[in-house]
């Protein structure tokens, strides 16, 4: 195998991988925040994915492996085949939201009852948030909670240090919950 299909392979595994993790985050998300928008995501996500699984699978099966090589090539397959599952798991998570069904009591009094929260916000043009990149903005310093995704435009960026935040990004954020209105007034702009 050349080193550029090799890297192929490691790209789509990777982008499996961070969008089954961005699918759990935005199904926790939409239970918690009872977002049918975040669970409509959840769903557009899923099937996504199962095209990123199918590319996935392809590119390990036209890698013409020898035999003795066949072992660890199902191993990565079978990677593919769990990285889906989650992603499954998650849609159905987004599945009770969209069905309008209520939370059980208890799962409503733990959420009441935690000490972390989600929340979501979109950043102003005002906002000193604006044009800085995640690890430059010091957001979980500043309010205690830490950003899960950005939502830009009809995309959805599981942001890493250096994803830079844009006026108009709406991000989805979780951490302690005193620490949410603080937030809210730094995305927004009202404090600097």
């Amino acid at each position: 195998m050349d080193e550029k299909h090799f890297q192929k392979i490691v790209d789509a595994l990777a982008e499996l991988k961070d969008t089954s993790e961005l699918m759990l985050d935005l199904a926790y998300s939409s239970i918690i925040l009872n977002s049918s928008e975040l669970a409509r995501e959840v769903q557009e996500l899923e099937e996504h994915i199962d095209d990123l699984h199918t590319r996935f699978e392809l590119l390990v099966l036209s890698s013409g492996f020898s035999p003795e090589e066949s072992r660890d090539f199902l191993g990565l397959i079978r990677l593919g085949v769990v990285t889906e599952e989650i992603a499954d798991a998650a849609a159905k998570m987004g599945e009770i939201v969209l069905r309008g069904l209520k939370p059980h009591p208890i799962l409503k009094l733990a959420v009441e009852e935690a000490e972390e929260t989600v929340a979501s916000a979109r950043v102003s043009e005002k906002s000193i948030l604006n044009g800085k990149m995640i690890k430059e903005a010091r957001i979980a310093d500043e309010t205690g909670m830490w950003i899960l995704a950005i939502r830009r435009g009809k995309k959805w960026i599981r942001p890493k240090p250096t994803t830079r935040i844009k006026a108009g990004d709406i991000l989805i954020a979780s951490g302690y919950a005193e620490g949410e209105e603080d937030f809210k007034r730094l995305v927004s702009g009202s404090q600097s």
